[in-house]
C-alpha cells in the first residue's frame, strides 16, 4: 500500500501596524508586499493591530489604517474586523496570552525579573559614561544588579509578594554566535555579546514589541515575516526568543526603505511638505489635518502599481498592471535589498497610465468627489467631456481644470495669449465668429467656415484658430477647438465672442 503523506504548504502573513497616526506609504508599501505574497502563494493575509504602547495611540489611527487598506483594494482574510480562528487580532486582548507564555520562559530559565527602578538605571549609565563606556544590561552587568539571579529565591518570592514594581529581562546567552537567514539579505552573524537583555514585560504588565511579536507571529501560525528594513537589528534577538520557546521560526524578509527623492534618510512627512506631494495615502483628519493621495489626484491602482515597484521590479515589458496582475508576478526572491528614492514623477507617470485605462464614469465619481464645481456638472456630460481630456492628465485633481472651460466661461484672459492676437482685424475675427453662430446651425463645420471667410479677408488660420481660442478657453490651452465648439454650441460660442469684443482687448 502506498502511504500518502500531505504537506501542508500555506503561506501566512502578516501586516502589524501600530495605531499610533496615520498609516505612512513605507508602511503601506509593506502591506501590500504581504498581500502580493499571500496572494500569489494562495496563502492568508492578516492585519493584526499591535496597540500594546497605549501612550501613543491616537483616536481614529485603527479605523484610518483599514480605510487605507480597502481604499487601496488590500482587504485581510484575518482582522479585528474579520474574525478567523487565530484572534483576537488587536495585542490589547491578547494579554492573558502573553502572560502564560512569559511564564513559561520564566520556569524555563530563559527570563528573569528585574526589579531596578529607572533612578537606579540612570545612575548605572552615567556611571559608565564617567569611564567612557555604554551601559548594558547583559551578562557583564547583570548580577551586579537587583534582578532575579543575583538575588535569593526568598527575596524573588518577598518582592513578588509585594507586587514590588519589577519588569521581566530576556537572558541573553553569552558569547553565542546567532546565525540569521534573511530571504532578501542572506545569511549573517552576530554574537550575542553585542545584544542587551531585553525587557519582554513592562512594569505595568504589557509585553513589549519584541514579545508580542514573536508570541503572535508562533500562535497565528505566520509562516513569512515580511517588514521593513528598521527592525533587521531585531533578528537576531526574535531568533533567540524563538529557540528559547522551542518554536520553529517563521522566514524572514526586510524590505528595502524608501528614500526621500534626494536619496538622503527615510522618505518623511517634511520632505513630502517639501516637494509639495503627500506621504500617506489618503486624508488623515486628526489634530493637524493631512491630505494624502487620495486628495491629491491619484488613484489607488496608480499608487499601488507605482509603490510595487519600489524594491521590486515587474517585467521590463509592463506598464500599468492592476493589483491581479501584480499578484500574478510577484516574487519576493526577486526584492532587493537597497533602498529607492521616492520619485513622485514616476508616480504620475503610472497614475496617467490608470487614467487612460479607467471608464468616465469611474474617473466622473473622482473628479466630483475633489471638486466642488464638477458636483454642479450634469454626469453624463461631465462624462463626455472627461474622455476628450484624459490622455492630458496626470492626476485626478488636474482633470477638471483641464475641462473647466468646456462648462464655465472663462474668468480672464492669458496675458501672454492676448499679446499675440493683438493684430489688426482682431474686431473683425469676433465680428465673423459672432455672425457665423447666428447664420449657421452646423458646430462641426464652424472651423472650417471660418477660415474660408479668414483666407478671403487676408487673415491667416493660425491667426484665426489662436483668437477663436483665446475667446473660448481664455488662452492658448485646451483640446482640439472644433471639438470644444461642438460641446459647448454655437450660443456659448457667440456669448463667450460677445464678452469678448465688450472688453475693447
Amino acid at each position: 500500500m502506498i502511504k500518502i503523506i500531505f504537506i501542508n504548504t500555506l503561506r501566512r502573513v502578516r501586516f502589524a501596524p501600530s495605531p499610533t497616526g496615520p498609516l505612512h506609504i513605507g508602511g503601506l508599501r509593506t502591506a501590500l508586499f504581504n498581500y502580493l505574497f499571500a496572494k500569489k502563494t494562495g496563502g492568508s493575509f492578516i492585519l493584526r493591530i499591535e496597540d500594546t504602547d497605549r501612550k501613543r495611540e491616537v483616536a481614529g489611527a485603527e479605523k484610518y489604517i483599514v480605510d487605507a487598506l480597502n481604499w487601496c483594494g488590500i482587504f485581510p482574510d484575518e482582522s479585528p474586523g474579520t474574525e478567523g480562528a487565530f484572534g483576537p487580532y488587536r495585542q490589547s486582548e491578547r494579554n492573558h496570552i502573553y502572560s502564560k507564555e512569559i511564564r513559561r520562559l520564566v520556569e524555563s530559565g530563559h527570563a528573569y525579573y528585574a526589579f531596578d527602578s529607572e533612578e537606579e538605571l540612570a545612575s548605572c549609565r552615567k556611571e559608565c559614561e564617567k569611564r567612557g563606556e555604554t551601559f548594558i544590561y547583559n551578562y557583564e552587568s547583570r548580577l551586579a544588579l537587583k534582578n532575579s539571579l543575583s538575588m535569593s529565591k526568598g527575596e524573588v518570592a518577598g518582592l513578588l509578594k509585594k507586587s514590588k514594581g519589577h519588569v521581566i529581562r530576556f537572558l541573553v546567552p553569552k558569547n553565542k554566535n546567532i546565525k540569521t537567514v534573511d530571504v532578501i539579505r542572506g545569511e549573517s552573524n552576530i554574537n550575542s555579546s553585542l545584544l542587551d537583555d531585553k525587557v519582554l514585560m513592562k512594569a505595568d504588565g504589557t509585553p513589549t514589541y519584541h514579545f508580542a511579536n514573536v508570541v503572535d507571529d508562533h500562535l497565528m501560525k505566520i509562516t513569512h515575516v515580511i517588514r521593513g528594513e528598521e527592525w533587521l537589528p531585531s533578528l537576531a534577538l526574535h531568533f533567540l526568543l524563538y529557540d528559547a520557546f522551542g518554536w520553529k521560526r517563521p522566514s524572514f524578509a526586510h524590505l528595502p526603505l524608501i528614500l526621500n527623492p534626494n536619496g538622503k534618510g527615510k522618505l518623511s512627512k517634511r520632505s513630502g511638505e517639501k516637494g509639495g506631494f503627500p506621504v500617506f495615502p489618503i486624508g488623515w483628519e486628526g489634530e493637524t489635518k493631512l491630505t494624502g493621495f487620495k486628495e491629491y489626484g491619484i488613484l489607488p491602482a496608480g499608487l499601488v502599481n507605482y509603490l510595487a515597484t519600489i524594491g521590486w521590479s515587474p517585467k521590463e515589458s509592463s506598464e500599468a498592471l492592476s493589483l491581479a496582475e501584480l499578484v500574478e508576478m510577484f516574487q519576493l526572491k526577486s526584492v532587493v535589498s537597497a533602498g529607492a528614492n521616492f520619485d513622485l514623477e514616476k508616480l504620475k507617470w503610472y497614475n496617467h497610465k490608470h487614467i487612460q485605462e479607467a471608464s468616465n464614469e469611474f474617473l466622473v465619481d473622482k473628479i466630483q468627489a475633489l471638486d466642488i464645481s464638477a458636483q454642479k456638472t450634469e454626469r453624463k456630460q461631465l462624462a463626455e467631456a472627461t474622455g476628450m481630456v484624459k490622455e492630458r492628465a496626470n492626476t485626478v485633481s488636474e482633470l477638471w481644470g483641464l475641462m473647466e472651460y468646456l462648462f464655465l466661461d472663462p474668468k480672464g484672459y492669458d496675458e501672454k495669449s492676448l499679446k499675440k492676437i493683438k493684430k489688426d482685424g482682431l474686431d473683425k475675427i469676433c465680428s465673423e465668429i459672432i455672425s457665423l453662430c447666428e447664420n449657421t446651425n452646423d458646430p462641426g463645420g464652424f472651423i472650417d467656415s471660418l477660415k474660408i471667410w479668414g483666407e478671403k479677408n487676408g487673415f491667416g488660420a493660425g491667426q484665426i484658430m489662436m483668437t477663436a481660442r483665446t475667446i473660448l478657453v481664455g488662452g492658448l490651452k485646451g483640446i482640439d477647438l472644433q471639438k470644444i465648439i461642438s460641446f459647448v454650441g454655437l450660443e456659448v460660442v457667440s456669448k463667450r465672442a460677445v464678452t469678448f469684443s465688450e472688453m475693447n482687448i
